[in-house]
């Protein structure tokens, strides 16, 4: 019964990642599809107060194990559906998540497949690998990749989603724009993220990149239920959380957007850059400008003109005037016109008045010819 239970939670957990295929359960009974290509097995062992859980998964051609696991916790048979249920969301966020390990599996794959829809798929693979640094210089390669992947593939809504989401860091981000491509707009995020909608609603990508463009259109109510919807579909999606806490901290939410954007950090096995940024501005919100310093150079986003723009204004605040003049002679050197226009930049997040005033005076401080 708990073996059956279980394996039925993990599976159910695991659909919710719409980024990888998720098989149904044969019991152990079928051979395995010949489209598979990595299998999860284990087994369950149950004494008076303990539930222990011994997992792997392994490689479908070759049986390499790939990741073994041991999950073990007090065990109260009136909870057991608790107890399924929470030694589910751990294997589903370690094996689904972006940056899990059929991510990086997967991500090794992709590197000897270049053609057809394992093709499409590796554009997706390669959208996170550019997440992990938000930097410009990778930018333009991925935006092509998944334009030329929804144009071969229509129907596939992860891709559409990150789409949209790469148009919207293009706007916000200010990355400069190749010249071979239109620049993106607020419009092709929109239509690129109502058409993930259209063709897959519970695809909590596509519920992302619907919450993002609501936002940057200005309409926080409908982008920040979005983003509620959204971690209420698959609350073991740190890249959402991440983001939807972002949306939160932005919007003057920082305690509940910061704790969620912490809680991500720590679940998240990938890079850690974007969620310490944030943090970094949690730290400076609550005026912790040593705290905000540390974040801010772990983070070291460094090809991301957002991240040095954030880092002049900790610096400055932090009495660290050299470190501020270095961010701000990067963005001088390589993102002049983002530098020029940093009171648009805070008004397109929606930061609330003060915060952005705050924000504005810090980089003052750093010696950003900001005019009052």
């Amino acid at each position: 019964m708990v073996v059956k239970g279980l394996t039925q939670e993990i599976i159910g957990q695991l659909a919710k990642f719409k980024d990888i295929v998720t098989v149904e359960d044969d019991g152990g009974t079928k051979p395995v599809s010949r489209n598979a290509r990595y299998i999860l097995a284990g087994g369950v062992s149950v004494s008076e107060d303990k539930l222990r859980l011994q997992a792997r998964v392994s490689d479908a051609e070759d049986s390499a194990v790939l990741w073994a696991q041991t999950y073990e916790t007090a065990f109260e048979p009136s909870q057991i559906i608790a107890v399924e249920s929470e030694i589910a969301r751990r294997v589903a966020t370690a094996l689904g998540q972006p940056y899990g390990i059929i991510f990086k599996a997967d991500a090794e794959r992709s590197m000897q497949a270049t053609t057809g829809d394992w093709s499409a798929y590796s554009c997706t693979l390669s959208y996170f690998a550019y997440r992990a640094n938000l930097d410009a210089k990778s930018h333009p390669n991925v935006r092509k990749c998944l334009e030329d992947a929804v144009d071969r593939f229509p129907n596939y809504a992860t891709a559409w989603a990150l789409l949209a989401q790469t148009y919207i860091d293009e706007m916000r981000f200010g990355y400069p724009v190749d010249a071979s491509t239109s620049p993106a707009s607020l419009e092709r995020a929109i239509a690129a993220a109502n058409r993930a909608m259209e063709l897959d609603p519970q695809n909590v990508r596509a519920l992302q990149a619907k919450m993002l463009t609501l936002y940057f259109d200005r309409q926080l109510d409908a982008a920040l239920n979005v983003g509620k919807r959204a971690s209420e579909t698959n609350p073991n999606d740190t890249e959402l959380m991440g983001e939807y806490g972002a949306r939160l901290a932005d919007s003057g939410q920082w305690k509940e957007g910061c704790a969620l954007i912490t809680e991500a950090l720590d679940r998240n096995p990938g890079p850690s850059g974007y969620y310490e940024t944030i943090l970094s501005i949690c730290a400076y919100v609550r005026k912790d400008y040593k705290e905000a310093a540390t974040l801010i150079r772990k983070a070291a986003v460094m090809d991301n003109p957002a991240y040095h723009l954030v880092a002049a204004a900790i610096f400055a605040e932090a009495g660290l005037a050299d470190d501020a003049a270095t961010q701000r002679q990067w963005l001088m050197t390589h993102a002049p016109e983002f530098a020029k226009n940093v009171r648009s930049w805070a008004g397109l997040r929606n930061v609330q008045p003060a915060d952005r005033e705050r924000f504005l005076a810090s980089l003052r401080k750093a010696e950003f010819p900001i005019p009052p």
